[in-house]
């Protein structure tokens, strides 16, 4: 285990009803391979844009400026709100959720 994953709360421990909503989406969607890494995903840090909306969380360091090459995005029909994955290389780098109260409540708790 390297620093940047030391220590670094998984998905399914911090907000595991989220978690499991967004693996049952993905494989829904036909994505089984975004899917299968969603239970090892950490949680570095969230969105601090201060958006009231805004629940975005990073799964792997935050990028300074834009995620570059190799990067695509995942646009999902969750239950409630809105999520749209930035993949990178293949991997999930960031979960951006937006209109999702309830997560954006246990987010303040994990990640104040």
């Amino acid at each position: 285990m390297n620093q940047h994953t030391q220590n670094r709360p998984l998905f399914t421990d911090k907000i595991p009803a989220f978690a499991s909503e967004l693996q049952q989406i993905l494989e829904e969607q036909g994505e089984p391979a975004l899917a299968a890494q969603v239970p090892g995903l950490m949680i570095f840090d969230r969105c601090r844009c201060g958006d009231a909306v805004c629940a975005t969380v990073y799964t792997q360091p935050r990028p300074d400026g834009a995620f570059g090459s190799g990067h695509r995005n995942v646009a999902l029909t969750p239950k409630e709100g809105m999520i749209i994955l930035d993949v990178v290389a293949g991997e999930i780098a960031c979960v951006e959720v937006l209109d999702c109260p309830e997560l954006r409540r246990q987010l303040d708790i994990v990640f104040p």
